[in-house]
């Protein structure tokens, strides 16, 4: 029984992993979906359900430099900054101006307020 639940946990981080890793490469070519922090998920999920998996994608020449920037320094390469940030006001512009209600407006602003301020405050690669 034991065997088997330690199979069936693995192969849950491999799906979550699997998954995360999906939604971030579509976030490479849809500029309002986050590619990295479904980088760090797949890289966290794979972790516990595959190590091979774990050192692909942490290796991986395109992918692989945002995961150990966060691993290694808790960093944020500015051009990632950039483009979060963008995105966000992005997805902030769009719901005002397609006239989402006033309290969507006002959590939208609290909380896309507070993601911006801790994207912008992480610390920047070394060589950045």
């Amino acid at each position: 029984m034991k065997q088997s639940n330690s199979q069936f946990v693995r192969l849950f981080w491999l799906i979550a992993g699997i998954a995360s890793l999906g939604a971030g490469i579509i976030g490479i070519v849809l500029p309002l979906l986050p590619t990295t922090p479904f980088l760090l998920l797949a890289a966290y999920c794979f972790a516990r359900g595959s190590q091979r998996l774990h050192d692909w994608l942490v290796n991986h020449p395109r992918l692989g430099p945002p995961i150990r920037d966060w691993q290694a320094h808790g960093a944020i390469s500015s051009r990632a900054k950039k483009m979060a940030v963008g995105a966000i006001i992005a997805v902030f512009a769009a719901s005002f101006l397609l006239g989402a209600p006033t309290r969507i407006i006002i959590i939208q602003l609290v909380v896309l307020s507070a993601v911006s301020l801790f994207i912008l405050t992480r610390p920047l690669p070394p060589g950045d």
